[in-house]
């Protein structure tokens, strides 16, 4: 399969369900799927950020996960909120695709934080300290996608 990440809906007797997937980022298109800690695929072959956890794959499906549950959760259905066709909606967070601080543009994640010890580039701290960083989200009030720094 050639896809960071996907959700969708299946139906049982009973109900309707929402499921998201992920891959493993590393092994699978890493120049797409683990951007921007590994070169990516296609564009300026900028240096890649350092992994917050210091697992590349783990870090880029960190993102991916992110992706497709705001897509799950604002889309379960297909029927929710996107723009676009159906058939290939731009949902919640792929509208703002490599969007991860200030000043983002292609090739180039944005203004990020980064860890003094490690070099490691973040933009959320979670449990324990535990850093990560998450993509933008498309805000519909302002139409512009909103980073968490």
């Amino acid at each position: 399969m050639s896809r960071c990440g996907t959700h969708g809906a299946g139906r049982s007797k009973e109900s309707k369900f929402a499921y998201a997937w992920v891959g493993n980022s590393e092994s699978q298109c890493p120049g797409q799927c683990a951007w921007p800690f590994h070169q990516p695929i296609y564009g300026p072959q900028t240096t890649p950020l350092v992994a917050p956890n210091g697992d590349v794959g783990v870090d880029g499906m960190v993102i991916n996960l992110a992706t497709v549950l705001a897509g799950t959760v604002t889309n379960p259905f297909n029927n929710g909120y996107y723009q676009g066709s159906s058939d290939a909606p731009l949902e919640a967070v792929s509208a703002c695709t490599g969007i991860f601080g200030k000043g983002s543009y292609p090739g180039y994640p944005g203004e990020v934080l980064v860890d003094k010890t490690s070099g490691a580039s973040y933009n959320a701290i979670g449990e324990n300290g535990r850093k990560y960083l998450l993509p933008a989200m498309w805000d519909p009030k302002t139409t512009t996608c909103k980073a968490l720094v």
